[in-house]
């Protein structure tokens, strides 16, 4: 079993992007700023846009940080995406989902202009991602596509079966892996939570996919000797022996199924960081104009 380092092929990333931002500004360009907006105070969301904000000072990014609190309306909102819209200072921002049930998610997602889409979740950005057209790809499929490539993982001719379909990770994932690219040319079998006898699936999986935010869901006997598991899993779960009360947990059975599997993503520390990593670089894309001219 080989154990897929994410953090740090994100850390290596970070530094390549870090190179390139000085020489930027040693060219006297910009400065690259990404934003965040924050609805709320959720404990994930919390972590991880400190974690993006860290990641920016340490590749020399600006950052701003907007907060509203959990009751916001959805027109004060969409007020804040219209302002940072029209910032010509930000080059990229995102909105932390989830959002509060009285706010629409896709109202606020379809009001971001798609150039600073550093999330890549604009139905533009997701139009043309299926095109093969230049956009934003949603940051953590982007990340996963990066450590496959990293780790040399063959996926031409494979089978890769994609557990979860959302529009964040699920569908935008069994579509890059289904292209006709240097890293793609998968058979992909998308499943969902109607799929009947998921099993009979994913032990046939070559490279097995899991986006369903179910702790310990797949099991050993669920997977192919062999196969390449990227497990995207990150749920919180009480444990009395994390001094925050807390313990992030991946899809997969991780000490079962690494006994079977080629490769394997950790929890902490495999996917995670790359969408940060992958996030950035949306951003420095977006500064350099490379995407929308």
């Amino acid at each position: 079993m080989n154990l897929i380092d994410g953090k740090k092929i994100s850390l290596q990333l970070q530094d390549e992007i870090a190179k390139e931002v000085k020489q930027l500004i040693s060219e006297g360009k910009k400065q690259p700023h990404l934003a965040a907006v924050l609805v709320g105070s959720d404990g994930g969301s919390e972590t991880y846009v400190a974690a993006k904000i860290k990641a920016c000072e340490r590749v020399g990014f600006k950052s701003t940080f907007v907060r509203h609190p959990e009751h916001v309306t959805e027109e004060k909102l969409l007020l804040t995406v219209h302002e940072l819209n029209a910032d010509p200072d930000v080059d990229g921002f995102i909105v932390q989902l989830p959002l509060p049930r009285h706010i629409n998610e896709h109202k606020i997602l379809e009001a971001v202009l798609p150039s600073k889409d550093v999330d890549g979740f604009h139905p533009i950005n997701v139009g043309r991602m299926v095109l093969n057209l230049p956009c934003y790809v949603s940051a953590t499929p982007y990340g996963i596509v990066h450590l496959l490539r990293k780790y040399e993982i063959e996926t031409s001719g494979k089978h890769c079966v994609v557990v979860g379909r959302s529009h964040i990770v699920g569908s935008p994932m069994s579509i890059l892996m289904a292209k006709n690219t240097a890293l793609g040319n998968c058979t992909v079998t998308l499943c969902h939570s109607k799929t009947e006898n998921l099993k009979s699936y994913t032990k046939t999986a070559d490279i097995l996919i899991c986006a369903l935010g179910s702790p310990d869901f797949i099991t050993a006997d669920m997977v192919k000797e062999g196969a390449v598991v990227i497990d995207v899993g990150t749920t919180r779960v009480a444990s009395l022996d994390s001094k925050t009360g807390f313990k992030l947990k991946g899809d997969v059975k991780f000490d079962e199924v690494s006994q079977k599997c080629s490769f394997i993503t950790p929890v902490p520390g495999g996917v995670g960081p790359m969408t940060i990593a992958s996030l950035l670089k949306n951003t420095l894309l977006a500064a350099k104009k490379e995407i929308y001219k």
